[in-house]
């Protein structure tokens, strides 16, 4: 007798869906511009406040770090890695944060599991200002693993068009800075995930490899006050690399020699890699960078008092045709990290 075949049977549970939407709805924090709907997601755009209103938007994800989640059962930081991924490349512009979606796939839908994600997801976006308008969750048992997650954001902002930060505004002579990582972020896991590949390794490091992207939201109120502020980068994949993307054709960095966090040695050491390899798969501490026209003033204004600072150098002349606008000298990484 043939099996009587349905979507639930298949893999696919439109009940538990339909809870955890409601619940969805229920949650999420919505703000007074943002207007519901089944379908498309609206917003009203403060359009008032600006002369030539320009829209920035950014869309990414966390990559191979949700294997990580899934392997300690633990999806609370992957909300908040997902919108800082996004969020923190918009502000780079200087753009003000309005509102962001999120695609969120899984093999087979676990409440509690999505539970965890999306509050991690709501905490970030309300710390980011930024309203959480919709989005979508989907159940597919035949592409994914029982436990197994993937998700991506997409996050829209709004500049004036004059103040657009970027790499026409940079000239000789600007310093640079950069305000620390909170860990791996959300990039290079592919590598991490082959270091630490041990259970004893894996557990001995859970809270370093689950620890979430950090926000650099907090900066955007204060763009307009800073001194000479030029041009930023949110040091992601591709490392120092970043850097490379806010600085002109024609100009340079000598990147200064940093004291490396201790957890990125250890990837160091352990992979053997040598410092350009590390420095173009992660962070190395250095979360967000900042080019201005005089750091001393930056200090004075006192905006981020309790940040530890780096100062990497004063952009330079070059007459270099490579893409690369950065340079350091791996000997004196070597002296300034006892490696």
């Amino acid at each position: 007798m043939r099996r009587k075949i349905n979507y639930k049977s298949s893999g696919v549970d439109i009940n538990k869906a339909n809870r955890l939407v409601s619940w969805i709805k229920k949650s999420k924090p919505f703000s007074e511009d943002s207007l519901g709907s089944d379908y498309a997601s609206l917003f009203s755009l403060p359009l008032n406040e600006y002369k030539e209103p320009v829209m920035a938007s950014s869309t990414d994800g966390v990559g191979t770090k949700v294997k990580i989640s899934s392997y300690f059962s633990d999806w609370k930081g992957l909300g908040q890695d997902l919108v800082a991924m996004c969020v923190n490349d918009l502000i780079c512009v200087g753009a003000k944060p309005l509102f962001f979606l999120d695609y969120y796939a899984c093999g087979k839908l676990d409440i509690q599991q999505s539970k965890s994600f999306f509050k991690g997801l709501y905490k970030a976006c309300k710390e980011a200002s930024c309203d959480l308008i919709g989005g979508e969750t989907a159940e597919l048992p035949g592409l994914y693993k029982k436990g197994d997650i993937d998700c991506a954001g997409f996050a829209v902002g709004i500049v004036e068009k004059k103040s657009i930060f970027g790499p026409h505004k940079v000239q000789e002579g600007d310093d640079v800075i950069a305000l620390a990582s909170s860990g791996f972020h959300s990039n290079g896991y592919s590598l991490l995930r082959n270091v630490y590949k041990s259970t004893r390794d894996l557990n001995k490091n859970k809270k370093l490899l689950l620890e979430p992207t950090r926000l650099y939201s907090f900066l955007q109120p204060y763009f307009h006050q800073i001194s000479g502020l030029k041009s930023m980068a949110h040091i992601t994949g591709g490392g120092l690399d970043n850097i490379s993307r806010i600085i002109p054709k024609g100009l340079f960095l000598p990147v200064n020699p940093w004291s490396v966090p201790g957890p990125f040695l250890d990837v160091k050491k352990r992979s053997q890699m040598t410092w350009p390899a590390l420095l173009k798969t992660l962070n190395c501490g250095l979360g967000f960078v900042l080019i201005l026209r005089d750091k001393q003033e930056f200090f004075k204004q006192n905006i981020v008092p309790k940040e530890e600072v780096f100062f990497l150098g004063k952009v330079e002349r070059s007459l270099k045709k490579s893409s690369c606008r950065w340079s350091l000298s791996w000997k004196a990484m070597d002296k300034k990290n006892n490696v």
